[in-house]
């Protein structure tokens, strides 16, 4: 048996470290739904219920129902019924919070070769060096540059999220409530762009030879 087989070869005592942990593996998916489900919040209440054909709608429906509304009332019920959207928009951004904030704890207890600052300082190291494969080395360097810079807009998405959620015990900063809002909206959209290329990025590594098995990476946590 070679040198190479032999390193290769797997016992039943020997413990397989994966690509990815079950714990980066469990926040990546759930990043991913709460995110998306944060989104859609949004989107519906800019696209149906924040819109004023919602409140005809409200009023047709009742009063094929048989009860009689005016069109403030109509008005008020389409109003409630937003606010209802964006109590469920402000659930996922507590949970939100809450796997960001477990992120930044995983990142102490992954081993050196899964934590991000460590990945990114190998990978500037590596293009430094590198002079064959630039463009592999520039592309792997760039990917965990894209992470780093997702991490700092989901800080920012969580930090605008809490204050406006609990703007009533920030009244001493209500002059910024504003602009807070602004740049919370602002990072949302920049978050659904990461996301949208993220997926296109995936998708089109899965096509690729030296790129396959990435969802699997995630699924499974790869080898």
């Amino acid at each position: 048996m070679s040198a190479n087989e032999l390193l290769n070869t797997k016992t039943d005592n020997q413990k397989v470290i994966k690509k990815n942990s079950a714990s980066l593996r469990f926040w990546h998916w759930a990043n991913f739904i709460v995110i998306t489900g944060s989104l859609l919040t949004v989107l519906l209440n800019r696209t149906v219920t924040g819109g004023r054909s919602t409140r005809p709608f409200f009023k047709e429906t009742l009063e094929k129902a048989g009860a009689k509304i005016t069109d403030d009332q109509a008005k008020q019920l389409a109003h409630d019924f937003s606010d209802k959207i964006w109590d469920i928009h402000t659930y996922f951004g507590y949970f939100l919070a809450g796997l960001f904030l477990f992120r930044i704890l995983l990142e102490f207890f992954q081993i050196a070769d899964q934590k991000l600052i460590r990945k990114l300082k190998a990978a500037y190291s590596h293009f430094k060096t590198v002079k064959e494969q630039r463009q592999a080395a520039l592309h792997t360097l760039s990917v965990n540059i894209t992470y780093l810079v997702f991490y700092i807009l989901l800080l920012i998405m969580v930090v605008t999220g809490l204050f406006l959620a609990f703007e009533d015990a920030m009244e001493p900063y209500k002059a910024i409530r504003h602009s807070v809002k602004e740049v919370h909206g602002f990072v949302m959209y920049l978050i659904l762009a990461f996301t949208t290329a993220h997926l296109i990025g995936v998708f089109l590594a899965e096509h690729r030879k030296d790129g396959k098995g990435i969802v699997s990476d995630m699924i499974n946590g790869g080898e």
